[in-house]
């Protein structure tokens, strides 16, 4: 049985619960600890210089290659940031978490998010504290910092002068992040609707926005509480939102209360347009809230988990969980499917002295391709429930399937086995504190701890030492590998802001894992080849005739974001591109490393017309207010778009701008030296041949920027985690003296700051310092 990760992490797991182990959009797995989260991000889909932190061993006789994973660590300050007994005396304001003072529950934003184009991370104490985190320069390796105390913002804005209900309200005992909506507007606009739930000991939950700054990161705002209950908020989870209609989504935020009461809010979002003037529409967001009745009245059993599954073709599964018992509940639909509620009883697996059916959930994973739902225990047991689409059950289709509960469960127990020199015993316990899965089908990622619950010596207790482990618990077909290879190239939504890399994860694994790559290799590359219709000869821009200004500096900023990221067939292009990359690494016939080649030079080209179609037709647009210092850039764009090999319509619209630029009062002659360059070194002159690398007649070689194509000739640059390009640090963060002269233009401060992840690979920069 292979073994993809096994790796020991020095943290003890204090809450076990489905959100322990979790994704963000940027990539990376969230495990949440008693003092510490850890970020780890898996190594392929990374190329740059640094390696990875951890090789992970395993022990696998199949000679594939095992994960590497790059770690760190966020640390929040262990003692207390609210003291609650000095603001309120009453009993029921007392937080016995502040004795020790550990985080409880993690949750991650949207990608995309701050300025620098990431997630940020909310994390909830066992103090009833919120507070806010973002990674600094590098987010697979770096600091993490603090940008706002949630808490404090709470307190600040009680609404009326009940200590008591001021308290309690500040008290927060869940939260959840939402995705982004897609409002069915091509290209996407850049606009935030995502919202952070936060429920209290009050029994109400209050939703906020995030508004990204440059200079500390981002904050909060309020924008709406919704009063429910007299009870605690213990769990919160919002539905994949669903659009209704242009500019119209809804989405279902499920909460339980500590009474075992689990009811439903319906969100409801709405797009409205301010503006049609500048070159991109400008919207506001409409939110409406409807609370719906409770689909589980208050029974006084507590709920462990709760979490929304989303199969194809239908309405979005809620499973919540109480000791025993998982509980499923669905919306009827078009679709002939079942909906209401059903109820199934775990079944006890008897794979140690441990094992017990009333244990907490630790982890919820959907196989997709099997229609199946795993759940795994604290006690170290899985469990599988099968139809999920159509009646779910315990008992598989087919006579003889592994992917029951007992096979499952005996498969967790072997591989923890099988990573444990010393041997194990029906005395050991496997307590999975978290578990998730890699790629949405037969590889799950878990961590957990080896205990001896019966052995009271207090040896084993006092040794706390989790270890993740990452392995497939099937072998998928070529088929299916081939399926996900079609699958993630359609259907793109550049409304997530997801990373590349999140998407492309599972596909990467198969490839990287699959014994009969080389015979896969053919096949994945007419996959790649199948190259979308360029959207990017649709964009129509206005010519701007009010001066340059500030309004102008904001709209371009806001249009080329736009139109830089938010095309389908470009993110499409970005993710067929890697997986070129990728396959051109693991092939060892020369032949077939040939084609992967041409593949990806073929999709590496197409990304760049569409980039230099985006710029030209934004630099025309523009031409009116283009100042004497602009001039290089301009010339530049002009000159990569004539090279031999761009489309023609490309062509004809770099000439036309020529023409115009040549026409203006600026007399300019394109063959003049503003495209060329001095050498760093010896300030020889470096004409423009190349625009990836430039050398200098006495031999200097430099590296070039991937956004404007002048020299690099500092080291504050940016890096790309998924290709490794470098380019030049915004203005905002950068010191302009150490940049060429011929790159001090407005129009590049500008571009430099719209662009804040690759235009190649469409993966995030980092800060290699």
């Amino acid at each position: 049985m292979a073994i993809y990760t096994s790796l020991a992490v020095p943290a003890v797991i204090l809450n076990p619960s489905e959100r322990c182990l979790q994704w963000s959009d940027d990539g990376q797995a969230c495990i949440t600890t008693k003092a510490a989260v850890h970020m780890m991000t898996p190594d392929p889909g990374i190329n740059f210089s640094t390696p990875p932190d951890v090789k992970a061993p395993r022990g696998d006789e199949q000679g594939e290659q095992p994960l590497g994973w790059y770690r760190t660590i966020i640390e929040p300050a262990r003692g207390q940031t609210h003291t609650w007994p000095s603001m309120c005396q009453d009993w029921g304001a007392i937080t016995l978490g502040s004795l020790d003072v550990s985080i409880r529950e993690v949750v991650c934003s949207p990608s995309n998010l701050t300025s620098r184009g990431r997630c940020v991370i909310a994390i909830l104490n066992s103090n009833a504290e919120v507070s806010l985190w973002v990674a600094v320069k590098n987010h697979l390796k770096g600091e993490w910092t603090n940008i706002q105390d949630v808490t404090g913002l709470l307190l600040n804005t009680a609404p009326s002068e009940d200590i008591i209900h001021n308290t309690l309200r500040a008290q927060v005992t869940s939260l959840a992040w939402s995705k982004q909506p897609d409002y069915g507007i091509t290209p996407t606009p850049i606009l935030d609707s995502s919202m952070l739930a936060l429920g209290n000991r009050a029994g109400s939950i209050m939703l906020f926005r995030f508004n990204k700054n440059s200079d500390s990161g981002g904050s909060l705002s309020c924008i709406h509480t919704e009063p429910l209950s007299d009870h605690w908020i213990t769990h919160l989870s919002w539905s994949p939102w669903v659009t209704r209609a242009v500019g119209h989504c809804e989405s279902i935020l499920a909460f339980s209360t500590d009474n075992g009461n689990v009811g439903l809010v319906k969100v409801t979002q709405n797009l409205q347009s301010d503006s049609n003037a500048g070159f991109v529409s400008e919207y506001t967001t409409c939110v409406v809230f409807d609370v719906q009745g409770p689909i589980c009245e208050a029974d006084k059993r507590g709920v462990t988990a709760l979490t929304w599954v989303q199969p194809p073709r239908r309405n979005p599964i809620l499973v919540y969980t109480k000791p025993g018992l998982v509980i499923l509940w669905s919306l009827p639909g078009s679709e002939p499917t079942w909906y209401g509620t059903r109820i199934l009883p775990f079944q006890t697996q008897k794979v140690s002295v441990g094992s017990s059916a009333i244990s907490p959930v630790s982890g919820v994973s959907y196989a997709l391709h099997r229609d199946a739902l795993i759940i795994s225990l604290f006690d170290g047991s899985l469990h599988a429930i099968h139809n999920m689409t159509v009646e779910p059950t315990w008992t598989p289709p087919l006579a003889g399937d592994i992917l029951t509960s007992a096979e499952l469960s005996r498969a967790s127990r072997a591989l923890f086995s099988k990573v444990t020199p010393a041997g194990i015993s029906y005395l050991d316990v496997n307590r999975i504190g978290g578990m998730a899965s890699y790629d949405s089908q037969s590889t799950l990622i878990w961590i957990y701890e080896a205990l001896r619950p019966a052995d009271f010596s207090y040896k084993h207790e006092a040794q706390h030492e989790c270890m993740l482990l990452t392995a497939p618990f099937w072998q998928l077909d070529d088929e299916t590998v081939l399926y996900t290879a079609s699958e993630v190239f359609t259907n793109i939504s550049c409304a997530s802001g997801n990373a590349p890399i999140h998407h492309l994860r599972a596909l990467m694994l198969h490839l990287r894992s699959n014994t009969r790559f080389a015979a896969l290799c053919p096949q994945v590359l007419a996959i790649l080849s199948q190259v979308p219709s360029d959207q990017t000869t649709t964009m129509v821009l206005p010519s701007w005739t009010q001066g340059l200004n500030d309004d102008l500096r904001l709209q371009l900023r806001k249009s080329l974001s736009t139109h830089l990221f938010g095309w389908p067939n470009l993110l499409s292009l970005r993710m067929r591109l890697s997986i070129a990359d990728l396959c051109w690494k693991l092939c060892k016939d020369p032949e077939m490393q040939a084609q992967c080649g041409q593949v990806a030079q073929g999709l590496l080209a197409t990304i760049s017309h569409c980039v230099l179609r985006i710029l030209v037709r934004h630099l025309r647009a523009i031409i009116p207010v283009v100042t004497a210092p602009d001039i290089p850039f301009v010339l530049r764009e002009v000159v990569q778009s004539l090279l031999p090999g761009s489309p023609q319509d490309l062509a004809d619209e770099a000439q036309a701008l020529s023409d115009t630029l040549t026409a203006s009062s600026f007399a300019i002659d394109p063959t003049v030296a503003a495209l060329h360059e001095h050498c760093p070194a010896c300030h020889a002159e470096v004409p423009l041949h190349d625009i990836t690398r430039a050398t200098c007649p006495n031999g200097h070689a430099w590296a070039r920027c991937t956004i404007t194509s002048f020299i690099l000739s500092t080291s504050n640059v940016r890096t790309c985690i998924g290709c490794s390009r470098k380019a030049l640090l915004p203005f905002a963060t950068s010191d302009e003296s150490q940049l060429p002269v011929a790159a001090q233009s407005w129009i590049v401060r500008d571009l430099l700051e719209a662009v804040q992840r690759c235009l190649f690979c469409g993966n995030s920069f980092v800060e290699i310092v």
